[in-house]
C-alpha cells in the first residue's frame, strides 16, 4: 500500500478530516447541482407545472437515493476497518460482498417502483395537474436504479479506502454531462420532464461503469490476495451498520415524503415554491453530510487500528467546520433568497410560488448549524457501530418533524413544516451527543 492511504489515522485529525471531507464536499455540491439543473431548466424552459411534477416526485426518488448512500455508508464502516487493520482479505470479501448485495437490492427496489410508482404518487395527494408529468418522470427514474446504487456503492469504497477524490472526478464529469443532457433532451428536443429523467439515467449509467472499472484497478494494485466473492458473515456485519445508517440517511426524504401530501394539499403553486426551497435546501445539506461521513470514515479506521484516543479529537474538530460551514450558508440564504427563488421560477413565477420559496429559505438559513452537529455526532456514533440510540435519535426526527407538518399546517399553515425541521435537528442532535458523552461508543467499538 501507498504510505498515503492511512492518512486518517496519522495526520491531525483536523487535516486528515478536511483532507477527506473537501473532495466529498465537491462532488456532492457537483451532484446537488445537476440535481438543481434538473429544476432550474424545467421550471425555466417548460413551465411552474413541470417543476411542481419534478418537485412532487423528489421527495420519492429521494428515498431510493438514501437507502443507496446509507447502505454505501454501512459497507464502508466495516471496510474502513478491516483496510485501518490491514486485513486486506477480509477487506476484499466485504467489498465482493457489498457489490452483489448492492445489485440484488436495486434490482428489486427498480421493479416496485415500476409497478407502483403512479399509485404513490396518488396516494401523496399529488396535484391532478402535474401527476401524468411525475408519474412519466418516476417510470425512467426507476429503470436508472441499478446505475445509482452501483455508483454510490464504489463512491463509498474508494471513500473507505481514503480516496474520495476519485468519486469526485466522476461526479464532476457526471454533473456536466447531466447538465449538458438536460439542454439537448427538453431544450431542443422538448421531451419536457422526460427528457430531464433520461438525461439523469444516461449520465448515472456511463459514470457508473467507467468508476467500476477503475476501483477493480485500484483493488487490484492493493494486493489483497485471493478473497470470497460472497460471505454471509460479512453481509450480516455490514447489514448490522447499513440498516440504521439506511435509516438515518432516509429520515429526512421519508418525512419529507410524508410531509409530501400535506404540501401537495395546497395546490401545484405552492408546490413549485416549496420544491424550489428543497432542493437549495438538499445544496446546503451536502457539507454538513459530507462532515459526517467523514467523522464516519475517520472514527471507523482509528477504531481498527487501535487509536480510540483520536476519535474524540476528530469528533471536536468536525464541530469546528460545521460551523464554518454554516455561517456563510446562512449569509447567502439571508441576502439572496428572492433572486435563488426566481433562478427556478423565473420572472412570471406565481406569487404564491415565489412567496412559498422565500419564507422557506429565509427562515432555514439560520438552523443548517443544528444538522451539521447532529451529522457529526451520528457519524461518530456510526462508525463506532454504537447504532441503538443511533436509530432512536433519528426516529425521534423523523416523529417530530411528521407530528408537527400533519397536525399544525393544515390548520396554522404551511410554514408549520419548515418550523418542524430545526426542531427534529436538534433533538437529533441532542439524543446523539448525550449518547456519545457516556463513552459507551468504546465499548461497543
Amino acid at each position: 500500500m501507498a504510505s498515503g492511504n492511512d492518512y486518517l489515522t496519522t495526520e491531525k485529525p483536523m487535516k486528515a478530516l478536511i483532507l477527506f471531507a473537501l473532495p466529498m464536499i465537491a462532488g456532492n455540491l457537483f451532484q446537488q447541482t445537476y440535481t438543481m439543473a434538473d429544476s432550474v431548466i424545467v421550471g425555466r424552459l417548460v413551465g411552474e407545472q413541470a417543476l411542481a411534477a419534478v418537485g412532487a416526485s423528489y421527495s420519492l426518488t429521494n428515498i431510493f437515493i438514501c437507502v443507496a448512500i446509507g447502505g454505501g455508508i454501512g459497507a464502508s464502516v466495516t471496510v474502513s476497518r478491516y483496510f485501518g487493520a490491514k486485513e486486506l482479505n477480509k477487506m476484499k470479501t466485504a467489498v465482493f460482498t457489498a457489490f452483489t448485495s448492492f445489485l440484488a437490492v436495486s434490482l428489486t427496489l427498480a421493479f416496485i417502483g415500476l409497478l407502483f410508482g403512479r399509485q404513490i404518487m396518488i396516494l401523496l395527494n399529488t396535484p391532478a395537474d402535474v401527476l401524468d408529468m411525475a408519474a412519466e418522470y418516476l417510470q425512467i427514474y426507476f429503470l436508472g436504479l441499478p446505475f445509482l446504487f452501483l455508483y454510490n456503492v464504489i463512491s463509498s469504497m474508494f471513500n473507505a479506502l481514503g480516496k474520495s477524490r476519485i468519486p469526485l472526478c466522476f461526479l464532476i464529469f457526471s454533473s456536466l454531462f447531466n447538465i449538458l443532457l438536460d439542454y439537448l433532451f427538453v431544450g431542443y428536443a422538448g421531451l419536457s420532464v422526460a427528457g430531464v429523467a433520461w438525461a439523469t439515467l444516461i449520465a448515472q449509467g456511463i459514470s457508473a461503469a467507467l468508476s467500476f472499472c477503475v476501483f477493480l484497478h485500484v483493488l487490484r494494485r492493493l494486493d489483497c490476495g485471493a478473497a470470497s466473492f460472497f460471505s454471509k458473515s460479512e453481509l450480516f456485519s455490514m447489514t448490522r451498520i447499513a440498516l440504521p445508517s439506511v435509516l438515518q440517511q432516509s429520515i429526512v426524504s421519508v418525512g419529507l415524503m410524508l410531509v409530501q401530501s400535506v404540501v401537495n394539499s395546497f395546490g401545484s403553486q405552492v408546490l413549485a415554491g416549496f420544491s424550489a426551497a428543497s432542493r437549495v435546501e438538499s445544496f446546503c445539506i451536502v457539507p454538513m453530510a459530507a462532515v459526517g461521513n467523514a467523522v464516519s470514515s475517520f472514527t471507523a479506521q482509528n477504531i481498527g487500528a487501535q487509536k480510540k484516543d483520536r476519535v474524540a479529537e476528530g469528533y471536536r474538530a468536525a464541530n469546528i467546520m460545521v460551523i464554518f460551514c454554516a455561517v456563510p450558508i446562512c449569509l447567502a440564504l439571508e441576502l439572496g433568497a428572492r433572486p435563488i427563488t426566481l433562478l427556478f421560477l423565473g420572472d412570471d413565477g406565481t406569487p404564491a410560488a415565489v412567496a412559498t420559496g422565500l419564507r422557506y429559505l429565509t427562515f432555514i438559513g439560520w438552523f443548517f448549524c443544528l444538522i451539521g452537529f447532529k451529522m457529526a455526532a451520528d457519524g461518530l456514533l456510526r462508525g463506532a457501530g454504537d447504532m441503538k440510540m443511533f436509530t432512536v435519535a433519528n426516529l425521534v426526527n423523523l416523529f417530530l418533524r411528521v407530528t408537527v407538518s400533519v397536525t399544525l399546517a393544515p390548520r396554522l399553515g404551511i410554514g408549520m413544516i419548515w418550523y418542524s425541521v430545526p426542531v427534529g435537528w436538534f433533538v437529533n442532535w441532542a439524543i446523539s451527543f448525550g449518547e456519545y458523552r457516556t463513552g459507551k461508543w468504546r465499548k461497543t467499538a
